[in-house]
């Protein structure tokens, strides 16, 4: 059933703000001079986001800086833009000397977004962190914000190929997408400022997208993206080892609000096939239309899957098709049977071999000890010293991992034995730590109810031990953890899926599959660290007692009837 094209009513403040901004300059450079403060005021607390940074403090340490009348200790985290995940080893030697040295925490954290995060960065050195990205080629732009974001895409290094071609398009996806405005240049890159005109943003608009827009290239069978997690999805049919086009999903997204049945996770619809030469022009109808018919009202309903569930989704495609001046062919047949990575070295049909290193968290950070081993480990002294010899680039996953890509075989032996000397090789690594995953959350992120990073080590220890004990060792539970039900951990794929909703406590969701293209449903509501163990232990025994041969832990919740399955988005998400 469809309702009006555009949502009536009073526009969210934040619609203000962008449509006031000229064009995303607001008063950023005059906020940078005020030296009173260490964060930015106003509008441009906001303003700053859809220039990749976002305001943060460290939450351990402010209620110690009220007691002294102190303000938080403002910073900025900075997400690099990175379409693909693709970075040179010059590249990273220099974003790894800018950690060092100007960073709160010295560490560079891999992101689910597929790129980089600074954290903990003073105002005093914003300006230099732009500047020493850009003379290496890499800019923040639009990777937070109501735009189009980083633009995600399969980093398989087997075929070669056809990864390159979806690269390619990745990076032309990106590029065409980009807010227009030269704000990020003028303010970050002190570059000569130019007259601004309405026409400036003709894909985005003066007032920019209702909401967060996320786009992926995905190619099958992995799904190590998570295509139901993202706005808009091309995914890479091929023929012949050559890419002939795209099936485009519309409509993902993960987001929600505890308490709040008006949000809910979405899985994307496919909208059909198209050949390659029409990419840009739908991903810029899609878009468009989106910034068109999106919520300005309700940014809780801003999102691309609430438009297309208020309007409908064939009314949605239509307009896409009018706009992109194409007509969807049927959906090729793909598969998606993966979504994680695959730890340690593969060949490619280039004959090049392709290191895929575990990083937990995707915090590349040296540490004087780690509690399990008993050992330290040097992951950023051991990433920094393979990039001084590295010939082939590093490609960053969306599931925060890092393969060292295009190693000839005469530098394999070098590589190899720096990174079991740094661990960034562990053997001792288990089949569960790799399927688990977690945001940032505390003490950095404004919008965490519970821990996540901090929390899921010792998580991942507890599982291990139970799933041995019942007879399951070596097998895997895809895991994740998210401070706040916002979505980053993507824990809405999860087939066990924790969701922080206070101070040490969660929602734990259950059900989603391998290929991940199913929603888990909530099992149960505010579980403290010990409930969460207890139900695991309780769920794990099941499967080993009732499962089918090779059942997965997520398929046996749903055919045993833990929970049932979600099919028609809200109403099965929230309906017993």
């Amino acid at each position: 059933m469809t309702t009006e094209l555009i949502v009536k009513g009073k526009l969210a403040d934040n619609e203000r703000l962008k449509a006031e901004s000229n064009f995303l300059r607001g008063t950023i450079t005059e906020d940078l001079k005020n030296r009173i403060t260490g964060g930015f005021t106003t509008d441009n607390f906001h303003l700053i986001r859809l220039h990749g940074m976002y305001q943060q403090d460290d939450r351990d340490f402010r209620a110690e800086r009220q007691k002294q009348k102190l303000e938080p200790l403002h910073n900025v985290m900075l997400r690099a833009r990175l379409p693909g995940g693709i970075i040179t080893p010059k590249q990273w030697l220099a974003i790894d000397k800018f950690a060092d040295e100007y960073t709160s925490y010295g560490s560079i954290r891999l992101t689910t977004r597929q790129t980089f995060q600074f954290h903990g960065v003073l105002k005093p050195n914003i300006k230099l962190m732009h500047q020493t990205l850009n003379s290496i080629g890499i800019d923040a732009i639009a990777t937070a914000g109501d735009v189009n974001r980083n633009v995600l895409c399969t980093p398989n290094p087997i075929e070669s190929i056809v990864h390159q071609e979806a690269y390619e398009w990745a990076k032309k996806i990106s590029e065409h997408l980009l807010p227009k405005t030269r704000a990020y240049a003028e303010i970050w890159l002190d570059e000569e400022k130019v007259e601004t005109t309405e026409h400036d943003e003709p894909i985005l608009g003066s007032s920019y997208l209702p909401r967060k827009f996320k786009t992926t290239v995905v190619i099958p069978p992995s799904n190590d993206i998570d295509v139901h997690a993202n706005d808009l999805n091309f995914v890479a049919i091929s023929d012949n080892g050559k890419l002939v086009g795209f099936n485009v999903l519309v409509g993902g997204g993960l987001a929600m609000t505890h308490g709040d049945k008006s949000t809910y996770p979405r899985k994307a619809d496919d909208f059909g096939f198209i050949s390659l030469e029409h990419t840009l022009a739908v991903a810029e109808a899609v878009v468009t239309t989106q910034r068109d018919w999106g919520n300005r009202v309700n940014r809780k309903n801003a999102k691309t899957k609430y438009t297309l569930d208020r309007v409908g989704i064939d009314t949605f495609k239509a307009e896409v098709e009018k706009r992109a001046e194409i007509t969807f062919s049927e959906s090729r047949p793909y598969e998606f049977t993966e979504r994680g990575d695959r730890i340690g070295w593969v060949k490619g049909i280039d004959n090049k071999h392709h290191l895929t290193v575990f990083i937990e968290n995707g915090r590349i950070l040296d540490t004087s000890s780690n509690e399990k081993a008993g050992i330290s480990k040097a992951l950023k002294s051991g990433m920094r010293d393979i990039a001084k010899i590295h010939q082939g680039d590093f490609r960053l996953t969306a599931n925060q991992n890092l393969i060292i890509a295009g190693v000839a075989e005469e530098d394999k032996a070098d590589i190899e034995k720096i990174a079991r000397e740094s661990g960034l090789i562990d053997d001792n690594v288990s089949n569960q730590r790799k399927s688990s995953m977690a945001c940032v959350a505390f003490p950095t992120c404004p919008l965490a109810m519970a821990e996540a990073e901090r929390y899921l080590p010792k998580l991942v220890d507890d599982v291990e031990i139970i799933l041995d004990k019942n007879g399951l060792a070596g097998e895997s539970i895809i895991l994740r953890v998210t401070g706040c039900p916002n979505g980053c951990g993507r824990a809405m794929l999860a087939e066990i899926g924790l969701v922080g909703k206070g101070p040490g406590k969660y929602n734990m969701y259950l059900g989603s599959n391998l290929g991940g293209t199913r929603i888990p449903k909530l099992y149960k509501e505010n579980l403290n660290e010990q409930d969460i163990l207890t139900e695991i232990d309780s769920l794990s025994a099941r499967w080993a007692a009732e499962r089918n041969q090779d059942e997965a832990f997520g398929d046996f919740a749903i055919r045993s009837g833990i929970v049932s399955e979600v099919k028609i988005s809200v109403r099965d998400f929230y309906d017993d």
